[in-house]
């Protein structure tokens, strides 16, 4: 009777510590999250961008932070980028003509959101002029423009740094200066494109991460070559090249993506 009692209290013992390490986050752990199947990638073209409005045309980088907020308070996908006159400026809007555009754009500007602005004709981006024709000329395009971005702290007007839009928000903002209209969100960028093996990687393409564990996509980088690829790495953190070949970067790596 003793042994019997004795066994049932190491039993509950046991049990009760089993218990507190669960509690404590000790316990067996959960499996991974896989990236997304072949199957559910849609890999086709990107399309291209419409008509979109152009505003802004700062000296200092809270300006067309400021105002960038402004727009996407109002549901609108707008960025901020940094032109060849090095001057911050803000872009938003898809629209399939000009009309549209500049209707949208003079009731902003009523509303007092907007005081000059500039419709951005589609038909001027290199991907009007290269996509059909020379796909290398494009995809070093899109390095340039990324380039332009580098050592810039970027912040997204009040987008949620956790929602991922600080890393994807760079990468979308680059494929759009350019014509071609990539989604918002590191995910649905995963999502779109053509998968392809680190090989065979070429400038402008798009490199992934599982930065926050498990094996789900949390972080986007543009591809530079050279085994390097540009990023945006956190809120207010100056946009940077790195390696593919560092520690961090490739335990963490997922795949590459294509739109081109």
């Amino acid at each position: 009777m003793r042994l019997n009692h004795l066994l049932i209290k190491l039993f509950l013992m046991a049990a009760s510590i089993g218990f507190l390490l669960v509690l404590a986050g000790c316990g067996t752990t959960p499996p991974p999250e896989h990236p997304i199947p072949a199957s559910e990638i849609v890999s086709k073209p990107l399309p291209r961008m419409g008509w979109a409005i152009q505003a802004g045309a700062f000296r200092h980088v809270d300006n067309a932070v400021r105002l960038t907020g402004k727009l996407i308070d109002r549901n609108l996908d707008a960025y901020y980028f940094i032109d060849e006159d090095n001057l911050y400026k803000v872009r938003f809007g898809n629209y399939s003509n000009k009309l549209d555009a500049e209707s949208r754009a003079r009731q902003l500007a009523s509303d007092g959101i907007l005081e000059a602005y500039y419709i951005v004709n589609p038909g001027f981006s290199p991907a009007a002029r290269y996509a059909s024709r020379d796909h290398q000329r494009l995809r070093d395009e899109i390095v340039k423009t990324a380039a332009r971005f580098q050592g810039t702290p970027y912040r997204w007007g009040g987008a949620s740094a956790e929602s991922g839009f600080d890393c994807s928000g760079l990468t979308m903002a680059v494929y759009q200066l350019n014509g071609l209209d990539l989604p918002r969100t590191s995910r649905q960028q995963w999502r779109t494109g053509k998968p392809i093996r680190r090989k065979e990687l070429d400038r402008g393409d798009l490199v992934f991460f599982a930065t926050s564990g498990g094996r789900r996509v949390s972080h986007v980088g543009i591809y530079t070559g050279n085994g390097m690829f540009l990023h945006a790495p956190g809120r207010g953190k100056a946009i940077r090249e790195a390696s593919l070949e560092s520690k961090y970067f490739r335990k963490r790596y997922l795949g590459a993506r294509t739109y081109l």
